[in-house]
């Protein structure tokens, strides 16, 4: 098993590199300030909007790359001395904590600058982890398509614009549900039909990669 070793290579170089993060950071404090100008702290329902939004490009930016800055010479590489299912668990691990972590700064800064609106914090806390986590499966997945597929960024969006969209929709109805007074019924059953979707996912992640692998 080399997911462990796999994961750790992609740790150390982004703590080497640390441009990915760094980059992020900087867009989300920017844009979130932009938005601080232009609205200040608008309700609820337009926070949330803008939330997984902003999501959804930080994913965009941090998590899509993962495969496309990786040259053919060192999937050959990794090709000879690892399995196809693991390095592809090794991306959807290291990914799922860095959009893990994005998620974090991003709705701290999204509470300094645009206020707290939330009635259940801690509850829309794990939501948005949760949230981000799925988005960085969903993309990890596209990534590895389009990377072996030599198109790049170009056909991720074209793969990803009907794959992503139902994921965001039952987020924002998640939210909705999070951002009442009251913590309703429906949540744990909407929150247990997110896990299934990453746990999809993953799984066709792991059935399919290896074909892609291959060639």
């Amino acid at each position: 098993m080399y997911i462990w070793t796999l994961f750790k290579k992609d740790l150390l170089l982004e703590v080497r590199q640390q441009y990915t993060f760094y980059g992020v950071l900087l867009y989300v404090a920017s844009t979130t300030f932009v938005l601080y100008l232009s609205m200040g702290e608008p309700e609820g329902t337009v926070w949330k909007g803008l939330f997984w939004m902003m999501q959804l490009f930080i994913c965009v930016n941090a998590v899509a790359k993962s495969f496309l800055q990786e040259g053919r010479g060192r999937l050959l590489y990794f090709y000879s001395i690892a399995g196809a299912r693991d390095f592809i668990l090794s991306k959807l691990l290291f990914n799922a904590l860095l959009m893990l972590l994005m998620s974090l700064v991003s709705l701290l800064l999204f509470l300094l600058m645009l206020g707290d609106p939330l009635p259940n914090p801690f509850s829309f806390v794990l939501l948005s982890c949760l949230g981000g986590v799925s988005l960085s499966l969903v993309f990890t997945f596209l990534a590895a398509i389009a990377a072996r597929a030599q198109q790049g960024a170009a056909l991720m969006a074209i793969l990803g614009f009907p794959l992503i969209i139902p994921q965001l929709l039952l987020l924002n109805k998640v939210s909705t549900i999070a951002f009442a007074d009251v913590v309703q019924n429906s949540l744990g059953g909407m929150i247990g039909l997110l896990c299934a979707l990453d746990a999809m996912t993953i799984v066709l992640a792991v059935i399919l990669f290896p074909f892609l692998w291959k060639d």
